[in-house]
């Protein structure tokens, strides 16, 4: 029995490992096969330009961004699957909680380098305060979450599910004016700068491409990049693990497919909701402070395009699966920053990287049209 309990939990920590790459590799070689089959089918149209070497310059970028955008959108869209797949309840609070937490993690990175401005600066000390910031930062999202769970969630479970949704929304609006409230007194302005310090814009080079026209590219990774793709990966492998193969993920996916039923076979049903709020809120404050650490500015409403992108990400995946929110943030990022990169670049200026955000609303629409249940989700009945 040891032996099997060995086996699967080290399958639980492998198999996710293994879907995010046949994900990134899936996902990035269609669509760079793609941007380069368009780029040399418009060549012999833009005879004044080395269109598919300045295609392919780009690429391990676009790439590598992608990744990384993918990431951040996996991390939030886990925090409403979760709750989706406990409650079939849509927490449109949970874009507030990752800004939340976006905000305490910079609130406590400002405090430190203002004040310690000398020790930080060293290798140690700079990734030992980001490492305190993400967790300072998830651990105030998730207890919040789990607040808010209590007040305005568990009063409301049982009445229509448009009740708790106008309550979600009520929520979102009043974190919203909170923290414009509480950093209007505190710092005198709605938003905040994550402070610079340690040496995460540094590049690596990971290798060299040369172009049609003869040119030599270097292209690498910045350390900032790594380091978010890194801790979402941590984070979306141990969640996998906590919900696959411990005795509170047991209870997740008990209370998930029947609250009735699990409350009688034992398990403390407002405790697993409470947890799973928890657990999502935290996932939530944490990529609120990679977001932050990677895109450096802040305000109230900095959680809103983020958070309705990640929704789009879980529908896109098939809400309430797990590996369907990792499968739709990586592809909701891919398309993104492709969208972001070549759009200006093939049509001229016609068309610019704004409206990359066109193309987030337009997919979660063609799915809800010929596949509702997402791409990796399934048709499930009524909770009792």
């Amino acid at each position: 029995m040891e032996r099997i309990i060995r086996s699967n939990s080290l399958r639980q920590l492998i198999l996710p490992l293994l879907q995010l790459g046949a994900f990134i590799l899936s996902s990035g070689v269609v669509l760079s096969l793609f941007v380069i089959l368009l780029a040399w089918i418009l060549q012999p149209f833009r005879t004044e330009t080395d269109l598919l070497g300045q295609t392919l310059s780009i690429l391990p970028s676009v790439l590598i961004d992608a990744v990384t955008l993918g990431f951040v959108y996996a991390s939030i869209a886990l925090g409403y699957t979760m709750v989706y797949g406990v409650l079939e309840f849509i927490n449109f609070a949970h874009s507030e909680i990752f800004m939340v937490g976006a905000f305490m993690g910079t609130e406590l990175v400002i405090l430190v380098v203002g004040r310690f401005s000398a020790g930080i600066n060293s290798v140690l000390g700079s990734y030992a305060l980001l490492f305190v910031a993400i967790i300072f930062g998830s651990l105030i999202a998730g207890l919040l979450a789990m607040g808010i769970e209590r007040v305005a969630y568990r009063p409301l479970r049982g009445a229509p599910r448009l009740v708790p949704l106008i309550s979600a929304i009520g929520v979102s609006f009043l974190l919203q004016d909170v923290v414009r409230l509480l950093e209007s007194f505190y710092s005198g302005q709605f938003f905040r700068i994550w402070p610079t310090f340690g040496d995460f814009d540094r590049i690596l080079v990971l290798g060299n491409l040369t172009t049609t026209g003869g040119d030599l590219i270097e292209f690498g990774i910045s350390i900032k990049s790594l380091i978010v793709i890194i801790v979402a990966v941590f984070m979306l492998v141990g969640l996998n693990y906590l919900v696959n193969v411990t005795k509170l993920g047991t209870a997740i996916r008990a209370t998930a497919q029947d609250r009735n039923t699990a409350s009688l076979m034992g398990i403390n049903v407002n405790y697993v909701i409470g947890m799973t709020f928890l657990i999502g809120g935290a996932l939530g404050g944490a990529a609120g402070v990679l977001f932050a650490f990677k895109f450096l500015r802040l305000d109230p409403f900095v959680g809103f395009l983020p958070g309705l992108k990640a929704f789009t990400a879980a529908v896109l995946g098939g809400i309430g699966n797990l590996t369907g929110a990792l499968l739709g943030g990586i592809i909701l990022g891919m398309l993104e920053s492709f969208a972001a990169s070549y759009l200006s670049f093939f049509t001229q200026g016609a068309f610019g990287a704004e409206y990359k955000d066109i193309l987030a609303f337009a997919i979660l629409i063609i799915i809800l049209i010929f596949r509702p249940s997402g791409l990796l989700g399934q048709t499930v009945g009524q909770k009792a």
